[in-house]
């Protein structure tokens, strides 16, 4: 049977050489591990997650040591020794004995046995000298990449548009766990119910004061788990996306449209908004996603959600018309690094063709609009050539709509009507809303 550090190791090398997303490997290895408990998957969990998080600053401390850049390293050595550095540096209930010699082992199962003792060296080093760091009076990009594991591209970008202090705030932020936060399926029954219900589980929930019908869970990790959760009480959804929700602002009766609506999360709170009646046409470029949402729609009861296999990138008439359109368009996720730390990882070049293809989908979405109706594009990330200027782009180019302001209530970063939620100012993902009205048929 496979350890614990086994499996992490397996998820970390995995996550880094394929670039695989860190939820759906560790989903599939503990499926194909279930000899681990739920401390073990704890354990791993916070091992992979936690060296994620912190790479950059594992590498700075394991160079320290090494004749050559860790990341030099062949790939299974690397992931030995990054995992053995992170248990010494931030598990404190880890003794680093223990590290450095599990460490070891790995080595010798995982095609690194001829490094051995190397990584006994080098970790042996770690653990007797310390974490290392630049210092925090030191503002430079170079020194926060280090400082926050943050990649410098990333931390330039953001000084550009948003400032170094927001840099250093945003990439500092991207490093804390966030709020565990889910949508009352109000169709079934009222937030005070839920969290009466969730408590009888052992759940401790409460109202969140940032948007209503959303409950913040503070002590449940297996919240798929909960029997409310099976009987459709619920779905887990940031607040950034209960607010993107809300500016949509459905009504009963509507028609709408979700373009690249998986996993289904806004397609479910417009429809329970909606009072499961109307109709929401959910759409994915992906069966398997398509089917996520139908999945969901069907364990929360919702009859009003009819998803479907459709390129949102290309306008088909059959789709028809609607009152309102929400293109939450793919994007390159930089206000969602703290859910998914691999995210950091991507290149610059890797994101470049994205406005492209978000301003294509927002052509399109805007075509099935009804005259008078409501089109909402929003996207999780913080970088406004993919926010603000592909908005600026459709103005400049769509006369017949024009913008209105978003929760103007609510700080935020502002340009115009737009709305940048920052998650060091919010407390949720980082997130972009713009909305129109179509003025003319």
């Amino acid at each position: 049977m496979k350890s614990a550090r086994q499996v992490a190791y397996e998820a970390l090398y995995k996550i880094m050489k394929e670039g695989a997303y860190s939820n759906l490997i560790l989903d599939g290895l503990f499926k194909d591990n279930p000899q681990l408990d739920d401390r073990d998957r704890a354990f791993v969990s916070n091992l992979v997650y936690g060296t994620l998080d912190n790479m950059i600053l594992l590498d700075f401390n394991l160079d320290i040591y090494l004749n050559q850049p860790s990341s030099k390293l062949k790939p299974e050595l690397h992931t030995i020794m990054l995992l053995g550095a992170y248990q010494i540096l931030f598990m404190d209930k880890v003794p680093d004995s223990a590290a450095v010699n599990e460490s070891v082992e790995l080595a010798k199962k995982n095609k690194s046995k001829f490094a051995a003792s190397l990584v006994n060296a080098v970790l042996r080093r770690v653990s007797e000298n310390g974490l290392k760091a630049p210092d925090e009076s030191d503002l430079s990009i170079s020194a926060l990449s280090v400082r926050y594991s943050c990649p410098e591209w990333i931390l330039q970008l953001w000084a550009d548009s948003y400032d170094i202090i927001n840099a250093a705030a945003l990439a500092n932020e991207a490093l804390k766990a966030p709020d565990v936060t889910i949508r009352v399926n109000t169709t079934v029954i009222k937030p005070d119910e839920l969290i009466w219900r969730l408590a009888e589980e052992g759940v401790v929930s409460h109202l969140s004061d940032k948007c209503e019908n959303a409950l913040v869970v503070e002590n449940c990790p297996g919240i798929e788990n909960l029997e409310a959760y099976k009987q459709g009480l619920f779905h887990t959804q940031d607040i950034a996306s209960q607010l993107c929700v809300k500016v949509l602002n459905a009504k009963k009766d509507e028609t709408v449209i979700d373009l690249c609506s998986a996993p289904g999360g806004k397609t479910f709170s417009i429809a329970e908004d909606m009072q499961n009646t109307g109709t929401v046409k959910a759409f994915d470029v992906y069966q398997s996603r398509v089917n996520l949402v139908f999945q969901g729609a069907k364990r929360l009861g919702l009859n009003n959600v009819f998803a479907s296999l459709a390129d949102s990138s290309e306008y088909n008439a059959n789709i028809g018309s609607a009152d309102c359109v929400l293109c939450d368009v793919p994007c390159s996720g930089l206000g969602v690094i703290r859910r998914k730390p691999e995210i950091k990882f991507k290149s610059k070049s890797s994101i470049e063709n994205l406005p492209n293809l978000q301003y294509k989908i927002l052509c399109v979405g805007s075509k099935y609009v009804k005259s008078g109706g409501r089109l909402i594009y929003s996207t999780c990330t913080l970088n406004p050539a993919e926010n603000q200027l592909v908005c600026q782009r459709f103005l400049s180019e769509h006369s017949g709509f024009a913008s209105v302001p978003v929760l103007p209530e609510i700080e935020g970063t502002r340009h115009g009507d737009f709305l940048t939620l920052m998650p060091h100012l919010n407390d949720c993902d980082g997130f972009f809303i713009a909305a129109f009205k179509k003025t003319d048929s």
